[in-house]
C-alpha cells in the first residue's frame, strides 16, 4: 500500500471542512487561507483551493468582498456566510462523532 497516497487522501477528505474552520474566524485573501494550511500540514495549492472556494461560494456556504491593494490589483476575501456557519456546526458535530468512532476502534 502506498502510504503517501493514503495520507493524500485523508487531507483530502477533510480540506473543504478545515477551509471553512479557517474563515470561521475571519474573512481570509485566498493565500492567507493557503498559508494556514500549509502551517497546519493539510497540503494545498492554489489550484486546488480555487475550485474549492468557488464550489462553496455557489453553495451559499461563502460570500466574498472586493478590498483595494497597496500592493497591486483588488484582493478577493472570503468569508462565511451564516448558512455557512450553520453548515460547519453540523460538520463540526460530524468531525467530532467520527474522531469518538475512531478512537473507539484503535482502543479496543
Amino acid at each position: 500500500m502506498d502510504l503517501e497516497n493514503n495520507k493524500a487522501q485523508m487531507r483530502k477528505g477533510i480540506l473543504e471542512y478545515c477551509i471553512l474552520s479557517v474563515l470561521s474566524r475571519n474573512s481570509c485573501y485566498a493565500s492567507d487561507i493557503i498559508k494556514e494550511l500549509k502551517e497546519a500540514e493539510v497540503i494545498v495549492v492554489e489550484g486546488t483551493l480555487y475550485p474549492l472556494l468557488t464550489r462553496q461560494k455557489n453553495a451559499g456556504l461563502l460570500s466574498y468582498r472586493w478590498e483595494e491593494s497597496l500592493q497591486g490589483p483588488p484582493r478577493k476575501y472570503y468569508e462565511l456566510t451564516e448558512e455557512g456557519r450553520k453548515y460547519l456546526a453540523e460538520l463540526d458535530k460530524s468531525w467530532q462523532e467520527l474522531v469518538e468512532s475512531v478512537n473507539l476502534i484503535r482502543t479496543r
